[in-house]
């Protein structure tokens, strides 16, 4: 069917006296819907397991490392349209309610990671979230987890097997394995 309607659009294109774009426009719509696929998956993949990680480190180590740079990783990978929300008004307010109570109880409510999504300039926040930079960002940012990890737990040699650990490991993995498939399957 697809053949055939191709040849359709070929003859209709050559009537026109304009085969090029008829036999372009084929190839850029089917590559843009695997690189928006591919960007969707990276959105919503990276930020359950980056929110997954978050929620561990905060039951167990609390390193404040390890949440700088997951709240980076948010920044990056975050869903377009939530991430427009947290910018808009809605963002302001909870940033505002989240310092004054942060006034009031400084150690329950550390809210400077936050305020990243809200008062990052739009042209910096537009480069880090479009294109190649935001997936080779989030390498990096998987490889430092990695690192701060393993330093926490005391080195490779001191691994004990705990269901702490093994869920930071399942959840870098899986930021990882969004990442590359990020990577490999966008089209630039």
């Amino acid at each position: 069917m697809e053949t055939l309607r191709m040849g359709f659009a070929e003859v209709v294109a050559s009537v026109a006296g304009n085969t090029d774009t008829v036999v372009g426009n084929g190839a850029s719509t089917a590559s843009t819907e695997s690189s928006s696929s591919a960007r969707a998956w990276f959105q919503w993949g990276g930020t359950i397991f980056a929110l997954f990680l978050l929620i561990l480190n905060r039951t167990g180590r609390r390193s404040s490392l390890q949440t700088t740079l997951l709240v980076l990783y948010l920044v990056t990978s975050f869903p377009t349209a939530l991430f427009k929300i947290l910018r808009g008004q809605i963002g302001c307010w909870v940033a505002f309610l989240a310092i004054a109570a942060n006034l009031y109880f400084p150690q329950t409510f550390p809210v400077s990671r936050f305020l990243l999504f809200v008062i990052t300039p739009d042209w910096l926040t537009d480069r880090l979230r479009d294109g190649i930079v935001s997936g080779i960002v989030c390498l990096i940012i998987g490889v430092s987890l990695v690192i701060t990890e393993v330093r926490g737990i005391g080195g490779l040699g001191n691994c004990q097997c705990t269901f702490h650990c093994f869920g930071c490991c399942l959840g870098i993995a899986f930021l990882f394995f969004f990442t590359i498939q990020y990577l490999c399957l966008g089209t630039w």
